[in-house]
């Protein structure tokens, strides 16, 4: 297998595994009726910023721009990573390995008014960052986040080496 497929093989499975990780997290949220947190919500940002940065690797490196997309895939590389990091904090807080963010409570808005506010308060729900909502084979929703991301970051990694070195094939 050349560089050149290898990288774009990558960024496929990148681009299709980090999808399916966004969509279950929606699915989770509006089928499964489990609110997300604070730091939940936070940890959303990477698939939204690193899913169209590979998308975008994934058109420059078929164009012949693999010098770009490589540099494009060490964004990524940064940015799931990041993702995955956020999932390590929160299940540890989870675990009480630590103490989690203070800030965390809820996802909800301000009452429209004082009024408002008791009727409000009967149907919300506060969601913590430090319970977990559910564990499946002994991780919370957060650590699964924490391997998928270091998983996706793990093949940005391998994408942008593979690009380079096909910049390299090109080159000689």
């Amino acid at each position: 297998m050349t560089n050149k497929t290898t990288a774009k093989a990558a960024m496929i499975v990148l681009l299709l595994g980090g999808l399916a990780v966004i969509a279950t997290a929606w699915g989770f949220q509006l089928i499964g009726g489990y609110d997300p947190c604070k730091l939940c919500l936070e940890q959303r940002v990477p698939y939204y910023v690193g899913l169209p940065l590979t998308a975008l690797a994934l058109v420059l490196g078929s164009t012949g721009r693999r010098g770009v997309a490589a540099l494009v895939m060490l964004v990524t590389v940064v940015v799931f990573a990041y993702g995955s990091g956020l999932g390590v904090y929160q299940a540890g807080a989870e675990w009480n390995f630590w103490t989690g963010p203070t800030d965390c409570g809820g996802t909800g808005g301000a009452p429209s008014s004082a009024v408002s506010l008791l009727g409000d308060l009967d149907g919300y729900r506060l969601v913590s960052c430090t319970e977990a909502a559910l564990r499946i084979l002994g991780l919370s929703f957060a650590g699964w986040n924490a391997v998928a991301s270091a998983g996706l970051a793990l093949l940005a990694l391998i994408g942008a080496i593979s690009l380079k070195g096909a910049v390299r094939e090109s080159q000689a």
